[in-house]
């Protein structure tokens, strides 16, 4: 015969409903107690019955994560955070792609709800202040966690320390000896990701050197617009000694668009990212970049969906990390 959950509740020496608890990953449940229910349902391979959980918590157990953000390691990142903790409640995570350009339809978001019914929904930038699309969820009623959200509206936004992080960034190449730096900018439609921008303001105020526009190029957070960014900031008359991209993928642009011209990188060009995606990483020489903290924030996320009063509070942290992209300036 299969498992029960009286037979786990009788190994465990607790009640039926302590197991439940503890399995739907409910707060207030002693260490002691909940590592004593988890053992039990290991050692008899006790696996939930997911129809039987529904129907008694009105809940699906469902965790819809919608995204339509041009760069793969950035999803991937939420994404792993996300699903990691999910496992751990019970939980399982939905992730479906929303192509907003085309039309901005919201009948595929009405499908999916409908017929779903998630307990929550996570949204990423360009989503996260899309405010058709938050609107529209309000309609059915549930939780939507809203990643480095900035715009008003309803849900829940876990903010992001956008600006600290572009600052952080335009900091290490003054301190390196820059003055000549320029930035490939996020699109307008990431609004979290622009908070970037006005950390370069910040970072080149606090240096007292004046904003050259002609250092400031937009991009579309892919490889190609990093690129395209490259070739009009190194044709520039006075080209600069340093790029500041605002993701990782448009770094890369640059550091690709600079080897296709003979630039040594580091020694002539010091370019610095934004993310610490793995490809940052792997690149060469290892891109100089701003860690943003991507399995944690889509760990939070379900946290907040899940039993909010138990998740944290604290802002995220973001940090420099110093490879090998950035080197001193030598003066002339």
């Amino acid at each position: 015969m299969p498992t029960t959950i009286n037979d786990v509740a009788a190994r465990a020496g607790v009640s039926i409903k302590t197991v439940s608890r503890v399995l739907n990953g409910e707060p207030h449940v002693r260490p002691a107690v909940r590592e004593r229910v988890l053992e039990a349902a290991n050692a008899l391979a006790y696996t939930p019955n997911q129809s039987a959980r529904r129907l008694a918590g009105n809940r699906s157990y469902l965790i819809a994560f919608f995204y339509n953000n041009p760069s793969p390691s950035y999803i991937a990142g939420i994404q792993s955070g996300a699903a990691r903790r999910c496992r751990d409640l019970g939980y399982h995570l939905i992730v479906e792609p929303l192509e907003r350009e085309a039309g901005n339809e919201l009948g595929p978001v009405t499908g999916m709800v409908r017929t779903l019914a998630p307990d929550g929904v996570i949204l990423i930038p360009p989503l996260s202040d899309d405010p058709s699309l938050i609107s529209h969820l309000s309609t059915f009623n549930v939780p939507v966690v809203r990643i480095a959200g900035y715009g008003d509206g309803q849900g829940i936004k876990l903010e992001t320390p956008e600006r600290e992080g572009g600052r952080l960034a335009v900091e290490h190449l003054l301190a390196s000896g820059h003055r000549r730096v320029a930035i490939v900018t996020a699109p307008a439609i990431h609004h979290a990701a622009a908070e970037r921008l006005l950390g370069y303001f910040d970072a080149l105020k606090a240096a007292s050197i004046p904003v050259d526009s002609d250092l400031i190029v937009s991009g579309r957070f892919d490889l190609e617009s990093g690129r395209e960014a490259a070739v009009k900031l190194l044709d520039l008359p006075q080209p600069p000694t340093a790029i500041f991209a605002a993701n990782d993928d448009m770094a890369l642009g640059v550091m690709r668009t600079a080897r296709e011209r003979g630039l040594k990188v580091p020694e002539e060009l010091s370019i610095v990212g934004f993310d610490d995606t793995p490809a940052s990483l792997s690149a060469w020489p290892p891109l100089t970049t701003v860690r943003q903290p991507l399995e944690e924030l889509g760990a939070a996320a379900v946290e907040l969906i899940v039993h909010a009063e138990a998740a944290p509070k604290d802002a995220p942290k973001f940090n420099l990390v110093a490879r090998g992209s950035v080197a001193r300036r030598q003066q002339r």
